[in-house]
């Protein structure tokens, strides 16, 4: 059996977003700090990464977006957007944020992976075509799917975003096309005020954009069931070539930018939910991406329980996967987005 792909550079480290901005290199550095150690390396790989190149940034972003994030490159502080800014190497580590999304979609499609996550700053799902947002400088995982497609031979690509804030970036990015489905659940109305429930894309990909906006305070009860009773049974049915995941740990129960109630466990029971799902429905291609995630402790446990779940050395115990596979709570937004995602697929 492959091992777990991680994909790990100091660089991401160097990207600083300037005093007491939430997205710090202290979040990288924690976990960084415990993969150190041996007993959390246990079926995981550390490959290289290489950098994105201008080609590779375009499948997604204008040539001029491009340019304007590079012109950044070795100047002290430039503001891009009211949230986002740049530092002298914040270039650098966004071109190798996409390229470990590129480098780690590669190894799933072919083998080389059991599965893999990339832990990289900055994050990626805010960024749009033309412009950043919300810390993001370049969309990873977009780049990433669109890779997929362009030149691994994926037909179709499930994108599932947990993170508390709604990718509005990648939405955008896929809106009119079938070859991506987008599955989002998030707080709302919150940042950035997109993923409303009638937001479903058009063309010929209306109906690929489903999107689950949530009032706050939802736990791994709700989440847990949100995947097995929506989520599930559409990717059963789109049957994607990939899964890439958008993982953002502000759904964290203590996260200062949130009112979720997610655990480390819920984050290990929605990962086993994944693995499943793409054991069943693509040959267990399955990658995730590091978003959110701003209380630096939860940040860490709940990195480190997907990555647990991930390298077939869960820590979950039979009482919590009992818990969470009956989980059965009230969810009116669940059943409103049910509703409209009922015109378009079998539920």
């Amino acid at each position: 059996m492959s091992e777990t792909a991680v994909f790990c550079h100091d660089t991401y480290l160097k990207h600083d977003p300037g005093p007491g901005h939430p997205e710090s290199p202290e979040r990288l550095a924690v976990i960084y700090e415990q993969l150190d150690r041996p007993e959390n390396q246990e079926g995981l790989v550390f490959p290289d990464v290489t950098p994105a190149s201008h080609d590779i940034l375009e499948l997604i972003h204008t040539s001029s977006h491009v340019q304007r994030v590079a012109d950044t490159e070795g100047q002290n502080y430039s503001v891009l957007d009211p949230d986002t800014t740049a530092s002298p190497f914040s270039y650098e580590a966004a071109c190798l944020a996409a390229g470990a999304a590129v480098d780690g979609v590669k190894m799933v499609m072919n083998g080389e992976a059991a599965n893999g996550l990339a832990l990289v700053r900055p994050p990626g799902h805010h960024a749009e075509a033309d412009h950043t947002s919300g810390f993001c400088l370049f969309n990873n995982v977009a780049i990433g799917a669109q890779f997929a497609l362009n030149e691994l031979g994926a037909e179709r690509v499930l994108l599932i975003d947990w993170d508390l804030h709604h990718g509005n970036g990648t939405q955008h990015s896929f809106y009119d096309t079938d070859q991506v489905l987008y599955f989002s659940t998030h707080q709302y109305p919150y940042f950035p005020g997109t993923g409303g429930i009638h937001e479903v894309g058009r063309g010929v990909g209306e109906g690929y954009t489903i999107n689950v906006p949530l009032p706050g305070g939802q736990d791994d009860r709700a989440y847990a069931c949100i995947f097995r009773e929506l989520l599930y049974p559409i990717a059963k049915q789109y049957k994607p070539d990939l899964i890439l995941v958008s993982a953002g740990f502000d759904i964290y129960h203590g996260d200062p930018l949130g009112t979720m109630g997610v655990t480390a466990t819920g984050f290990a029971f929605l990962t086993r939910q994944l693995l499943t799902m793409a054991e069943e429905i693509c040959q267990g291609r399955l990658f995730l991406l590091l978003e959110g995630g701003y209380n630096l402790s939860g940040l860490r446990d709940g990195v480190l329980a997907v990555l647990a779940e991930l390298a077939g050395r869960s820590v979950l115990q039979p009482d919590e996967i009992t818990t969470l596979e009956e989980a059965s709570p009230s969810l009116m937004p669940m059943e409103q987005t049910r509703s409209i995602a009922k015109k378009y697929w079998k539920l």
